[in-house]
């Protein structure tokens, strides 16, 4: 019961007409117990809806309501799924989250692989912890589309690389989603020496058998950091192996485009980046089905960006701007500075890369740099009028670092101002000029 307990009522909902009250446990709907926020939805969606209740004290009492179809009845759940999140079973080899160091906040230690979560939020599940009754509960519910973490479908190979005996039959799991109308995204980690060549070759293959149901797969290279005791070796990629892996999902786009009119599979970024050649232009990402997974980002921001400095008219800003970015995407912002350089008059832009040594060098990206890192690299540096830092340096909704330092400690330090922004094109633009 504390799972369905009421957090809140919205003022003027059925809810509220009807005497439901903050406090108050949701225990049925029709007739059935309620587990999670999908049966509830799912449950609550008819005209006639007969809902149960228990009051804070201590009685129950029946609710007969009618309303619209998929009207919500207006209350709010203390866990947003109503019931605890189901935590990861594996142990991948090439897990981000056993590479942190000891000491950083709880929070972070956590591995999520709930089917529920890749519905709500986008999240990636690797279906090792799903039994037939949980497959036919997301067919149920529509919760299309999934997001999967194949990285490989070779089953002894994927037995080894996620940790768990499980993982063999990821295959006979999508095709059965895809049967039942349910649309796929997956990712593919990509490990040099393990999942890669001719086994990439292969799970590129077996995915084809899920086309129309697949939508999208993204490849992405294994993060490695610094802090690997007792883990199994890894060997990062190079600018000549990310090289090999460009022509190699090249080459099956071409093949994707013949045979369906859409290229399927996609590279994150990094790809291009490490090996030092031209992005893909923006059209060629389609719809961007995976570009919360890094696939497309840098593509859609510079035209944000640069559709955003269009719309501007071009007049004099005198001012100094500092941004601070990972190593990776330092070159497109130092491009992108040197437009809005070019398009202000008076406007000086001062972009450092950081180096990431909290978790190494090895780690290029922007969202994991630490406050720590940013203090020892900047301090003593021009950094004009503000500093600008991407929101994916912070923990959400706060002003934290990974590391757990404040902004405002930054701000004491360096004695400017740091303006956190979103990652998004013309908010970056819109920031440099106000």
């Amino acid at each position: 019961m504390k799972h369905t307990k009421i957090s809140e009522v919205i003022e003027g909902s059925i809810a509220e007409e009807v005497g439901i009250e903050a406090g108050d446990c949701l225990l049925k709907i029709n007739g059935q117990f309620i587990q999670d926020v999908f049966d509830y939805r799912f449950l609550s969606a008819e005209e006639k809806v007969l809902i149960e209740i228990l009051k804070t004290d201590g009685n129950t009492i029946e609710v007969d309501i009618e309303k619209d179809q998929w009207e919500d009845i207006g209350v709010c759940f203390e866990k947003p799924l109503l019931d605890g999140e189901r935590s990861c079973r594996n142990k991948c080899i090439f897990c981000f989250i056993d590479q942190l160091p000891h000491g950083m906040r709880e929070s972070l230690y956590y591995k999520d692989d709930d089917i529920r979560l890749s519905f709500l939020f986008g999240n990636y599940i690797t279906m090792t912890n799903m039994n037939p009754k949980e497959l036919k509960r997301i067919v149920r519910y529509r919760m299309s589309p999934v997001n999967i973490s194949v990285h490989t479908t070779n089953p002894e190979l994927r037995i080894f690389m996620l940790g768990n005996r499980f993982a063999r039959n990821i295959i006979k799991d999508m095709k059965f989603l895809k049967d039942s109308g349910i649309i796929i995204n997956t990712q593919i980690v990509l490990c040099k020496g393990v999942n890669d060549g001719t086994e990439l070759d292969r799970t590129l293959e077996d995915l084809t058998e899920l086309i129309p149901g697949l939508n999208s797969i993204s490849v992405v290279p294994v993060g490695l950091t610094r802090f690997r005791e007792e883990l199994p070796y890894l060997e990062a990629f190079d600018k000549t192996s990310a090289l090999s892996v460009i022509h190699q999902v090249e080459e099956w786009q071409r093949l994707f485009v013949n045979k369906t009119g859409s290229r399927r599979v996609y590279l994150s970024d990094e790809w291009y980046l490490m090996s030092d050649i031209k992005l893909p232009g923006y059209e060629q990402y389609e719809d961007f089905p995976q570009i919360e997974n890094g696939v497309g980002m840098a593509a859609a921001f510079t035209r944000e960006f640069q559709d955003a400095l269009l719309s501007e008219e071009k007049r004099e800003v005198q001012r100094t701007v500092s941004i601070a970015t990972g190593t990776l995407a330092y070159s497109i912002i130092l491009k992108l500075a040197k437009q809005a350089e070019n398009h202000f008059k008076g406007l000086n832009i001062l972009v450092y890369p950081i180096e990431n040594c909290f978790f190494g060098n090895t780690v290029t990206v922007t969202g994991l740099i630490t406050g720590g890192d940013l203090k020892t690299q900047l301090l003593g540096k021009p950094l004009g009028n503000k500093l600008l830092l991407s929101a994916s340096m912070f923990k959400s909704g706060t002003e934290l670092f990974l590391d757990d330092m404040k902004v405002s400690d930054l701000e004491r330090c360096f004695k400017t101002r740091i303006q956190k922004v979103e990652n998004e094109g013309a908010k970056f633009c819109g920031a440099l000029i106000t």
